[in-house]
């Protein structure tokens, strides 16, 4: 066998083209370097066996009375600069993705592409022995009636390439063109693909994308802005309004608090007044909820300073509501009381105020009485091996200290305002026979009661660790 290779070198070529073609197709994507290597060994083999018998690439093939040996020759030395093409394209291919990325892909195709064009003209000059101008000519003359017969598709292909090149999106970006938003899928020759947030996908032509308005959402990193409008009477003060809604960003702790979020007044009216809260947060899923958590807490503090969202169609409410009174009717938990009970409930609370940054009610204190917060922000905080982590926020018509009334006993948390905060107090005396005559209420308070403990222990319990795998690879790819 050995002695039929060296005998017979075209046959060795050829049988080193067939095993690069098999061993590119055998080894997987995880042994990218493998491939490399070994492509550039076959072709440095290929490269030998053919200098070794005189079939320079650079000159036609030498045998003219042997037709066969010729055309054979020939094909081999037209299929060395194929070969040195795509070698050449692939090495080029794998610096530009160790530098630039999945976006560098178009620039590396379009450089592939001219490789290959260059590899065919050289073959066609040197093998073949053909006028190269006559060729250029002509193929220059085709491809501008191609080019005009395929302008809108070169249109796209071009634009694609400055879009990777000027980089204004890449891959996983949420973006918005012209008021399209998704996240990018990918991009390719002709156009762009973005993931909405309902989960169907857009293409884009690149040409169209070139030219619009693009909003990337995903720039900076790990900050996505949102906004949400409220409309209030023009006969409430400004900074009344203002103040509320600062408490209410201040009660959403999923806002990032660098930048932190703003409120300001939009317009003025004598239909109404305009406020915006803006913010940010760290991911784009999130937006939704955190808008929705800002326009129930906005709605809570509102109603707890005394204003109402404007409306032209429900009543104005009643002042003759008390404030205790009020504060009942908005509580989860006592809403279903009936009037009379609301009116009695009412008559046995004492409000108390807190300055920012005092405790409420301590970790593990039992509390002999129940407090309902009217106004502010109050934040919960759980001691985990000596770090202190802040569970959550509370904001008006939530409760405090139910687990004194129910069980007697304590939470691990310490509630501590985090703004000015004013909260009604029902002694346990008078609450526990209320409690036991209303099973509703009872049961509903357990549930809370539930909930809070559950939630306190995830957040305490400690993470398991991960061991790190010992053995011979994850040693000697520590000393690489």
């Amino acid at each position: 066998m050995l002695s039929l290779l060296t005998e017979h070198p075209l046959i060795c070529a050829l049988l080193l083209i067939l095993t690069d073609l098999v061993l590119w197709r055998l080894i997987g994507t995880r042994g990218h370097n493998v491939k490399l290597l070994v492509r550039v060994v076959i072709f440095s083999l290929f490269s030998l066996v053919l200098f070794n018998e005189g079939m320079n690439p650079l000159e036609p093939a030498p045998w003219d009375d042997n037709v066969p040996l010729h055309l054979a020759a020939t094909g081999l030395q037209i299929g060395w600069w194929l070969f040195a093409a795509r070698t050449l394209t692939v090495l080029i291919g794998a610096v530009m993705m160790q530098r630039v990325g999945h976006t560098g892909r178009l620039l590396q195709d379009l450089l592939g592409a001219v490789i290959f064009l260059v590899a065919v003209i050289a073959a066609l000059a040197y093998v073949l022995n053909l006028p190269v101008k006559g060729v250029l000519a002509t193929s220059g003359a085709l491809a501008i009636i191609v080019g005009l017969a395929l302008q809108s598709t070169l249109s796209d292909v071009f634009s694609g390439i400055v879009l990777n090149t000027t980089k204004p999106y890449q891959l996983d970006d949420w973006i918005a063109i012209d008021g399209t938003e998704g996240r990018v899928i990918d991009i390719d020759w002709r156009a762009t693909r973005l993931q909405t947030s309902q989960g169907s996908m857009i293409v884009i032509p690149n040409s169209l994308a070139a030219k619009a308005k693009i909003t990337n959402f995903s720039r900076p990193s790990d900050m996505f802005g949102l906004s949400i409008s409220l409309q209030v009477s023009p006969h409430v003060r400004p900074q009344i309004v203002i103040d509320a809604l600062e408490r209410a960003v201040q009660g959403c702790r999923t806002l990032l608090t660098s930048p932190g979020g703003k409120v300001a007044l939009k317009s003025s009216s004598a239909a109404g007044n305009e406020y915006e809260i803006s913010g940010f947060v760290a991911s784009m899923s999130e937006k939704r909820s955190v808008r929705n958590q800002l326009f129930d807490l906005a709605y809570r503090h509102l109603r707890a300073s005394g204003i109402h969202l404007l409306s032209s169609v429900e009543a104005n409410p009643s002042n003759d509501l008390t404030r205790p009174r009020a504060l009942l009717d908005s509580s989860p938990l006592f809403s279903s009381l009936r009037h009379d009970e609301k009116e009695t409930f009412s008559q046995n609370m004492s409000l108390q105020s807190f300055r920012t940054g005092e405790t409420i009610l301590e970790a593990g204190e039992v509390s002999d009485h129940l407090f309902i917060i009217e106004s502010g922000v109050v934040s919960v905080t759980l001691n985990r091996h000596g770090t202190p982590i802040e569970s959550g926020r509370m904001g008006p018509g939530e409760v405090i200290g139910e687990a004194g009334i129910l069980t007697d006993s304590a939470l691990p948390a310490q509630f501590t305002a985090k703004t000015p905060c004013t909260l009604y107090r029902i002694e346990k005396q008078y609450l526990k026979p209320c409690l036991d005559a209303r099973q509703d209420i009872n049961d509903a308070m357990k549930t809370l009661l539930d909930f809070r403990l559950n939630k306190a222990k995830s957040l305490i319990a400690d993470v398991p660790l991960v061991v790190p795998k010992k053995g011979f690879l994850q040693w000697l790819r520590s000393r690489v």
